[in-house]
């Protein structure tokens, strides 16, 4: 009987401290968010971060965001439309070995205003840095910028395609903060 009692205490316990770390690692991703004034979750884009040949300023968004997860040791963003009519969405950004500390980039600033360190890959228009939203005409398109929490200081990462670039976050995310804009023409 004792036997008994000891083992159900033991389960017990051992539960309790598997909801315990499991619920505080759901909260800590969950604590993880980013916003823009530019790119409003749920909202159109302006016209600031629009491409230029769709009648904007082509500029990247102003972004913020919250502490992203313990043992963070750099951050990537991408912009990604999966609405496009191509294989995989189409890559509008790609910037990544941004220091950990980041909380916030002003509009424009993945031109030359990132922190030191920070580098940019090509996107799909072939170009280094941000290119804005600017679907064919017709129905609105969902665009998707993820702020990316990274266990690594930097990406061992040269001259890659958008969406293999993308894969190399893979084995190494411990959080995301994920908003999604919308914008047609």
């Amino acid at each position: 009987m004792t036997g008994q009692i000891h083992r159900r205490l033991w389960q017990g316990l051992l539960a309790g401290f598997i909801l315990l770390f499991a619920g505080s690692g759901r909260a800590q991703a969950t604590d993880f968010s980013v916003s823009s004034t530019d790119m409003p979750n749920g909202s159109k884009v302006v016209a600031a971060a629009v491409r230029g040949d769709c009648g904007g300023g082509n500029q990247s968004p102003a972004l913020a965001w919250t502490t992203p997860p313990a043992g963070t040791r750099s951050l990537a963003i991408t912009l990604h439309d999966p609405d496009a009519p191509k294989a995989g969405g189409w890559w509008h950004w790609l910037a990544f070995d941004l220091p950990a500390p980041t909380r916030r980039l002003p509009r424009g600033a993945a031109n030359g205003g990132l922190p030191p360190g920070s580098r940019q890959s090509a996107n799909d228009y072939a170009q280094a840095g941000y290119d804005g939203p600017c679907p064919p005409a017709g129905k609105s398109h969902h665009y998707v910028l993820t702020i990316w929490a990274l266990d690594v200081d930097r990406l061992d990462v040269h001259n890659l395609a958008p969406a293999d670039l993308a894969r190399q976050f893979d084995g190494h995310v411990l959080g995301k903060a994920r908003l999604t804009a919308l914008f047609g023409r």
